[in-house]
């Protein structure tokens, strides 16, 4: 077991490392409030650049190399929205948008605050409109995730939302695809706070997805569907028992295979044969920062999950701490929009 952690640590921190050398790629325009912007290629990857490396550093020990350049990373995201005034104005624009409550909560479960920010979202969160706009059950989740981070009372119980989604039906493994596959691993993350509270996953899904999470990781594996892949691994990670060790052996080794020496795993691709995907074999897509950046950082997302279970000791048991912001004080960041060095 301890070889297996040493290599999930190492796949993890090569991760992290091409994030870091890559953290151009989320500097956000000066144009990203203008209607004509692509938020899925900018606010989108900031907040899972904030989202992902919060739960990294939340689940690493002071002193670990991955919780240090974890923290470094958030901090650059909270740069990107000068501390928090970005989303500020997000919120005003679109009120009753999701989204700027989810990037701001990913950066509540790090202790990173703006008053602003909550005095308005404690006001939209207040009214009829917000209860009760009509949302897939997912996005209902992440959103009551959001609510629960920031610290605003829940428009509904969790329960009721995730047994509307696909995997709170415990529906037959075999309608496993791509599009249920990253809806249920999005309700498990929303449930489980990222996978920092394990046991708020019910009973029968946990042992449902106990049962099925191998055969759908082998599937994704054999289909060179790695994005996909690590996160069927972080959800294996994010349940009450931890992730049995042969599922260690058997994947992780694959991951390390696909990813290249500079750290980047590819969102698709070929499956590695005779050490060929490190080399980028004829016909796997072009490892742009775009085909990266989230199955890197998913990567060092599951990695770090996967070291938290089967070392508990070195896992920073802190699921808590966006209750306390006054012990982690927001840093003196506004209006800096440029990447600045780690």
């Amino acid at each position: 077991m301890a070889a297996h952690g040493d290599l999930v640590h190492d796949v993890a921190g090569a991760a992290l490392a091409w994030v870091c050398d890559n953290r151009s790629g989320f500097v956000l325009p000066a144009d990203v409030l203008e209607p004509h912007t692509d938020v899925n290629h900018t606010l989108k990857p900031l907040g899972e650049l904030a989202q992902l490396c919060t739960t990294v550093r939340r689940r690493t020990r002071p002193g670990d190399r991955l919780h240090t350049v974890a923290g470094s990373l958030v901090r650059f995201a909270w740069e990107q929205t000068g501390a928090g005034e970005l989303l500020l104005d997000l919120l005003r624009a679109e009120p009753f948008a999701t989204y700027p409550f989810e990037i701001y909560a990913a950066f509540a479960g790090d202790g990173l605050r703006h008053q602003g920010f909550e005095r308005l979202a404690g006001t939209i969160a207040a009214t009829r409109g917000w209860a009760f706009t009509e949302q897939h059950a997912n996005r209902r989740l992440g959103l009551l995730n959001s609510e629960r981070r920031i610290g605003l009372p829940l428009h509904t119980d969790m329960d009721p939302a995730l047994r509307r989604t696909w995997l709170g039906g415990l529906p037959e493994p075999w309608t496993f695809e791509r599009a249920s596959g990253y809806a249920l691993t999005h309700a498990v993350f929303h449930v489980t706070d990222w996978g920092t509270a394990p046991d708020r996953m019910p009973h029968d899904v946990a042992g449902y997805l106990g049962a099925w999470l191998p055969a759908w990781i082998d599937g994704c594996f054999e289909g060179g569907q790695w994005d996909l892949g690590c996160e069927l691994l972080a959800v294996g990670a994010c349940l009450p028992a931890p992730p049995p060790a042969a599922l260690l052996e058997t994947c992780w080794p694959v991951i390390a295979a696909v990813q290249d020496p500079a750290g980047a795993v590819p969102e698709t691709g070929l499956p590695p044969h005779d050490g060929e995907g490190r080399d980028g074999p004829a016909g796997e897509p072009p490892r742009t920062f775009l085909n990266c950046y989230h199955s890197t950082l998913v990567t060092a997302f599951a990695a770090a999950l996967t070291l938290a279970r089967i070392h508990p000791a070195a896992g920073n048991q802190d699921p808590d701490r966006n209750q306390h912001p006054d012990r982690f004080p927001a840093l003196d960041m506004a209006g800096r929009r440029d990447g600045g060095a780690l």
